[in-house]
């Protein structure tokens, strides 16, 4: 495994590489730090934001657990993807069109590029109509702001990934703060909410709907493609040994963002289910009336919290499922086109939809059902690499690994297409 990835040393080793061959010891997991932020994102994006308003207005505190259930399995296969990279040096992409044949990976690379736009669609709307509730503005002119913004973001590769890295992580940061912030003015008996973190309950059959949707919808497709590519050469190891601390460094970072995307999804469910469900709103399901109905209930700052965070959350999911399709194209097919090119381009079904007058939220809710058709093509092919030897060395998936990954895999697809059959009344 090692070998192939010699020519990747002749660098100067870089801070995390210095702590993998005990060149600093003072123990330091900052340099490993980054990654899985970036990942996280997808997982409290503008339509996390619809479905949890969603349940906790319905249902109160009742599905929260299925919050807790599905940030789990994320977890998992967030690390199956960080050590894809770190194993092989190459992202899922890339060890796609090495494994499969050419017609196969054409066709995977298709549908990859249509859930990629999908993706890129509900983050710039979410941030659009965050913007638009921010400052009481049009959608038009606050999708133009979005798009400025969505460039500047972009525009810090040039400097690195760490500044990238380092802005996506105060992003997410600022989603955290404001929820907390909306908890302090809710109010919420966190002793209930607790027990129904652990305890399995539904509450009717449109709840156990609503809880497929949350967990049928738990991995994005394109965070699969794009972590993976965020490990390979990044820490570069020199042995076996340094591979295996590698991923123990990863897995922290894994967990620590996971966990707080965890945490906020929580908290927009607990927010709202004690502020509207309390209240007997049991019916707020776009974003437009969550942000109209804080207002009253919680006070003008509650409503504005609500829309910084929701900016927050689209510009920093929109800049990563743009570079999650840079990957994508890279990966599958060795083309590239330049960044702020595939920036404009998925940007314009956006502006389409605004200047044609439609549902806004709706669109936003309509493009993360289409997401469900990419599961299967990203987690699939993972689960299968991550479980050869002949690729993974000494990282390959343990049996425990592998029967995990395969019943979380199977059980994600199969949510998927039950939601999918639910949606559209095959």
């Amino acid at each position: 495994m090692m070998a192939t990835r010699q020519g990747a040393l002749a660098r100067t080793p870089g801070a995390g590489e210095r702590v993998l061959r005990g060149q600093r010891r003072r123990f330091s997991v900052w340099p490993f730090l980054g990654p899985a932020f970036i990942a996280c994102v997808a997982y409290i994006d503008p339509g996390n934001f619809a479905t949890n308003i969603a349940g906790g207005s319905r249902f109160g505190y009742t599905l929260l657990w299925v919050i807790v259930a599905s940030n789990l399995m994320a977890m998992l296969i967030q690390l199956l993807s960080a050590k894809l990279g770190i194993a092989t040096g190459r992202n899922l992409p890339e060890l796609c069109r090495q494994e499969f044949p050419r017609r196969v990976t054409i066709g995977l690379w298709l549908q990859a590029e249509a859930i990629a736009m999908a993706t890129d669609l509900a983050e710039f709307l979410g941030a659009a109509i965050g913007f638009h509730l921010l400052f009481g503005i049009g959608l038009f002119p606050a999708a133009v702001l979005t798009g400025i913004a969505a460039f500047l973001i972009l525009g810090l590769q040039r400097f690195g990934f760490r500044p990238l890295e380092a802005v996506i992580a105060v992003m997410v940061f600022l989603i955290g703060v404001c929820y907390l912030a909306e908890l302090y003015y809710a109010h919420p008996p966190f002793g209930l909410a607790a027990k129904h973190a652990v305890t399995p309950m539904f509450s009717g059959s449109e709840s156990v709907l609503l809880a497929v949707g949350i967990l049928g919808a738990t991995v994005m497709p394109h965070v699969i493609y794009l972590h993976s590519a965020l490990m390979q050469n990044r820490i570069v190891p020199e042995s076996d040994a340094e591979a295996k601390r590698l991923m123990r460094y990863t897995k922290m970072d894994v967990v620590i963002a996971m966990t707080i995307a965890g945490l906020i999804n929580m908290a927009m469910l607990v927010m709202a289910a004690s502020v509207f469900f309390k209240s007997g709103l049991h019916h707020v399901d776009s974003l437009e009336t969550a942000h109209r109905t804080l207002q009253p209930i919680l006070g003008g700052a509650s409503s504005t919290l609500f829309a910084l965070a929701l900016v927050g959350s689209g510009l920093s999911s929109s800049a990563v499922g743009t570079l999650a399709g840079q990957i994508v194209m890279q990966g599958f097919v060795k083309r590239q086109i330049p960044v702020w090119l595939r920036r404009f381009v998925t940007m314009l079904p956006a502006f389409v939809v605004i200047g044609i007058g439609v549902d806004a939220t709706r669109t936003l809710v309509l493009s993360q059902v289409v997401l469900s058709f990419g599961i299967p093509f990203a987690l699939i092919p993972l689960v299968l690499f991550t479980s050869r030897k002949r690729l993974m060395g000494a990282l390959v998936n343990g049996r425990p690994t592998i029967v995990a990954a395969t019943i979380v895999a199977g059980l994600i697809v199969a949510l998927n297409l039950f939601l999918l059959v639910q949606t559209f009344g095959f």
